[in-house]
């Protein structure tokens, strides 16, 4: 028998997901005035990160970015930049680490590694995999940030239109979106981020 195996992942979270943990992670934020919600993974990078911040300072936007703690390490001044420009900033773990497949002690243990560097209490789960277990230790520390709106800025046969389209498509008022500023993202995010925001 073959099996053929797909890299897949949903550009917007459904509804019944959103359903079943609505009291423990917020997916979307309610905004009478229309806002949406623009979130960054993974960084700081020390050029990509900049770039983001560049096109956020042009549009007069602001956003939350999730941040790895070993890249805080490396990147001090640009996670001080990050602050300085009025942002917010949220835990994502140390080491980026899938909490599907780490022990629950080392998973904690990476996030309050990171908090020494990342002083928040918004917390988003690395690849989005977190345990209903680590659901329910961290709830109690974190407000944990999911999203509605996934880019697919991450993914290398995706088309930066095709990016641009998955947030144009998808967004709705209170939406949180994903990009990430990284190197294995930028192709697409420097092309979708700046239409994203016009």
């Amino acid at each position: 028998m073959f099996f053929v195996v797909f890299n897949m992942y949903l550009v917007k979270t459904p509804w019944w997901l959103r359903k079943a943990y609505s009291s423990a992670l917020t997916w979307k934020i309610p905004a009478a005035g229309g806002e949406i919600f623009l979130t960054f993974d993974d960084g700081p990078h020390p050029t990509i990160t900049p770039f983001v911040l560049n096109c956020l300072q042009h549009y007069n936007a602001k956003a939350t970015f999730f941040c790895i703690g070993k890249n805080v390490q490396l990147y001090p001044q640009v996670f001080q930049q990050i602050l300085n420009e009025g942002h917010r900033i949220g835990n994502h773990t140390h080491n980026h680490l899938n909490g599907w497949k780490t022990r629950d002690l080392e998973y904690f243990r990476n996030i309050v590694l990171a908090r020494k560097y990342i002083d928040s209490n918004l917390f988003r789960p690395p690849y989005g995999r977190i345990t209903r277990f680590q659901i329910q230790q961290l709830q109690a520390v974190f407000n944990i940030i999911m999203w509605d709106v996934l880019s697919g800025d991450f993914d290398i046969d995706l088309s930066p239109q095709k990016c641009l389209q998955n947030v144009i498509s998808n967004t709705t008022p209170g939406s949180v979106i994903v990009f990430h500023d990284s190197e294995k993202a930028f192709p697409r995010l420097e092309y979708a981020l700046p239409k994203a925001l016009e």
